[in-house]
Order: C-alpha cells, then sequence, then structure tokens
C-alpha cells in the first residue's frame, strides 16, 4: 500500500467528526460526490471498513474509531512541525507559552522574569486559553511549551518538571455563610444544597455527574460564583482572578496540587531548555 497522503487523513477526520458527508464537504469546501469516493478509496486502500453506511446515517466501526484517534495524532504532528519550523525561521526567535487566563500567576510572572534575565533569553508570547486546553496547543505545535496542573490536567504525551506542590482553597461568595469559616473540608464543600460545586471537563471534555454547573471559562466561573450559584476548589496559586465578591478558604484535606511546565515529549529547543532550568531553579528556591 502507498503511504497515504495527509489530505486523506483531513477528509476522514472531518466525515467521522461530522459524522454526515454533507456536512463534512462543506467544512472542506468540496462537493460531496468526490469526498464520498475519496473515503472509498480510501477504505479500500486500507482493507478495513471505516464507517458504517445506512438510511439512518453515517456511524464509526470500531476500526474507524481507531483509525480517527490515530489520523488526529498525525495531523497534529503535522501542524505542530509547519508551525514550529515557522517559528524557527522567524528573524526574532520566540516561545509559546500557554496557561489558562489566571491560574499561577505569580508564579508564571516569576518564571518570565527570571528567564528573562539570561543570557541569550529569547521572546515568550503567553497564550491565555481556557480549561484543558494546553495539552492540544501544544501537540499542534499553536504552543512551545504550557504551564499544567496535576493531578488535573492529562499529561499523556508531555514532558514536564514540578515547580510548585500546594494545597487548594474553595472560591465562595463573600455573603454565603461559609465564607467566614477559616478553613473548610471536602466533604463540607461538597455537600452545601443551595451551593452546588462546580464541574470542571475531564481530560476529554465530557463532565461528571453533579448539581453543579458546567464551567468552561473563568469569566463565566467567576461570575456564576459572585451569582451565588456555585463554588470551586482550586489550587491557592490560581486565586489571581478572585472578584471583590469572592472569598477564599482553605480546604484542608484536598489532594495537593502541583504545578508544571510542560513540553511535547522528545521536542526541546535550546530555548525551551533554559526555560525549563528557569523553572527547576524557581522551583530549588522555594523548597529552600
Amino acid at each position: 500500500m502507498d503511504g497515504l497522503e495527509t489530505r486523506e487523513l483531513r477528509y476522514f477526520v472531518a466525515v467521522a467528526e461530522e459524522l454526515h458527508f454533507g456536512r463534512a464537504a462543506g467544512r472542506l469546501n468540496m462537493a460531496q460526490p468526490p469526498l464520498s469516493r475519496a473515503i472509498r478509496q480510501l477504505e479500500r486502500r486500507l482493507g478495513v471498513q471505516l464507517l458504517d453506511r445506512d438510511r439512518r446515517g453515517v456511524s464509526l466501526t470500531p476500526a474507524g474509531e481507531t483509525f480517527l484517534a490515530e489520523a488526529r495524532l498525525v495531523l497534529d504532528a503535522v501542524d505542530a512541525a509547519v508551525r514550529r519550523t515557522r517559528r524557527a525561521a522567524l528573524a526574532k526567535p520566540t516561545l509559546v507559552l500557554a496557561t489558562k487566563a489566571g491560574a499561577s500567576h505569580e508564579l508564571l510572572k516569576e518564571l518570565l522574569d527570571a528567564y528573562a534575565a539570561r543570557p541569550q533569553a529569547v521572546e515568550i508570547d503567553v497564550l491565555l486559553c481556557e480549561i484543558g486546553e494546553q495539552r492540544q496547543l501544544l501537540r499542534d505545535g499553536r504552543a512551545d511549551v504550557a504551564i499544567m496542573h496535576a493531578p488535573f490536567d492529562l499529561m499523556t504525551g508531555l514532558e514536564s518538571v514540578e515547580i510548585l506542590t500546594e494545597g487548594q482553597v474553595a472560591i465562595l461568595p463573600a455573603s454565603h455563610p461559609l465564607a467566614k469559616r477559616s478553613s473548610l473540608t471536602m466533604a463540607e464543600v461538597s455537600n452545601v444544597p443551595d451551593l452546588p460545586i462546580a464541574r470542571w471537563p475531564r481530560p476529554d471534555f465530557t463532565y461528571p455527574p453533579g448539581p453543579g454547573p458546567e464551567v468552561r471559562s473563568q469569566s463565566q466561573l467567576a461570575q456564576l460564583v459572585a451569582l451565588g450559584r456555585t463554588l470551586l476548589v482550586i489550587p491557592a496559586s490560581s486565586r489571581a482572578w478572585q472578584w471583590p465578591e469572592h472569598v477564599a478558604v482553605p480546604v484542608t484535606d484536598a489532594p495537593l496540587a502541583t504545578t508544571l511546565l510542560a513540553w511535547p515529549a522528545g521536542v526541546q529547543s535550546p530555548a525551551l531548555a533554559a526555560l525549563v532550568e528557569t523553572a527547576k531553579q524557581i522551583k530549588e528556591r522555594m523548597a529552600a
């Protein structure tokens, strides 16, 4: 079998995600008949059926589900190679660092300032993102490195160095009776009838069951807390975005949270290596 083309992979991913040839064709800016022929040809070349087609629509076969996951990885790798190569060719080299908006603000500032003071430091562009987006930004090359948090963020396929391990706090409406407490437990914050805990997306962007609202952005979350609709538990250093209407209360038995500097496995430029070394030095200073 001849090597597959990235064009074929993009065609299949569009159909697999839309589960509709017409919508996929529109997304690809092409007519539907040639798209259908291309997918049929792809199946013949692979020797497997990727899609089930009937009058009710299109669905993925087990082989199709596997091929979709693998095709996404390949396309991300191709996109990453293109983006990183173009950044390497710039007259003024840069590193792109992704981080959740509002997360680990003071630590991030310390990292950026310490790195900027190093000889031959390159410019760092900070790419602010929402919950759980850093890994995809690293995979497809839109970011070179990211601030992430264990055990919350999915770290598969990434290398990392720990910077800070800390406790967590509950962010509550200032008007709520629990806001007057000096500390809380996970049992207490998980069982507040009038203030259900916010639900964060899992690594696959699905939400755990529960009565609390589904949240994806820091601004959405901050307003819901201020309105008395939810509370949340976050690493203590991630409370930089806290509003005047919020109160942070330590949660004594919450799992420890670790802030990490992460990058794609096997990919490390001299500039990134220097940033990693800076992160290690900050950890050592904080531990002293």
